[in-house]
């Protein structure tokens, strides 16, 4: 039994793994890192409206909590705790709204600037595929992402492959083009920029790169509700072959099924390889 709210919060926490909070109890959100994250992600939070209740939660993750010492059923806690989710909610997006705009405004400055790609970067080699219209900064590819006809955010890519977006930026329904739509009777929608420059070069098609699995059923909307009814939109998936539950597959399939596309995905000729695109089966087995 807890004699204030704030030692029920620093409990509640403390089952998380975090802990040294001083918690104030003043209405505000507050943040604080999650421990099993990087340090300064400021992913957790916590608002303290009243004496008799507390909410937190973690950006990353999606979950909130309440806690309370009037127990969980009291009507008026509960309404509370509402009003107190929402106003946390609200600030978070209007931050990430703040924080999209202006990596979104560094990401138009950087393309700008930066000259068009080298044939010879040893990423592309790597991949054996064409430059498609990629910048370079120092030494590292610049993918452009656009959402609604923007430039909203740049990956960054290595010569090593090793890739990074630039921190605060949109990547959520954004996607990178390799191709021309305009007149396409067929697009293709993958995973990777590497993926869509193979698929690309093999068939001639426009092919639109989301970026991660996570993101294909997010472009695949957008991508649908932007052409025309007739336009063809093939979503081509990845073979995460040696993963539990194939990912890529699935991904793909979900994305597929929403937007009633049709779905390919790569066979390999390989035998206990770690191929899993249609880059890698480009590179095992031939465009063709």
């Amino acid at each position: 039994m807890h004699h204030s709210i704030e030692s029920a919060l620093v409990e509640a926490l403390s089952a998380h793994g975090v802990t040294g909070l001083a918690i104030t109890a003043d209405g505000e959100i507050h943040r604080f890192d999650h421990p099993d994250k990087k340090r300064g992600n400021l992913s957790g939070w916590y608002v303290v409206p009243t004496h008799e209740i507390a909410v937190y939660g973690f950006w990353h993750t999606g979950e909130q909590q309440t806690v309370t010492l009037r127990g969980e059923h009291d009507p008026a806690a509960a309404e509370q705790a509402r009003q107190a989710a929402d106003k946390a909610r609200r600030q978070r997006q209007q931050q990430r709204d703040r924080d999209q705009a202006r990596t979104a405004e560094q990401a138009r400055r950087v393309w700008l600037k930066a000259p068009i790609a080298l044939t010879g970067h040893p990423y592309l080699v790597a991949k054996g595929v064409g430059v498609h219209g990629l910048k370079e900064r120092q030494r590292e590819l610049l993918v452009p992402l656009y959402a609604d006809g923007k430039l909203v955010n740049l990956q960054r890519i290595n010569d090593d492959g090793r890739k990074r977006f630039l921190k605060g930026g949109r990547i959520t329904g954004a996607a990178s083009l390799v191709g021309k739509i305009a007149g396409a009777q067929a697009v293709y929608l993958c995973e990777g920029w590497a993926t869509a420059a193979t698929i690309h070069e093999s068939t001639g098609c426009p092919v639109v790169a989301a970026m991660n699995a996570g993101n294909l059923l997010h472009v695949a909307r957008r991508l649908r509700a932007a052409l025309p009814d007739e336009v063809r939109i093939i979503v081509a998936a990845d073979n995460d072959q040696h993963t539990e539950g194939n990912p890529g597959i699935a991904a793909g399939r979900l994305a597929a099924d929403a937007i009633r596309a049709d779905l390919t995905w790569p066979r390999f000729p390989c035998a206990g390889c770690k191929c899993s695109d249609f880059n890698d089966l480009a590179q095992c087995e031939g465009a063709e």
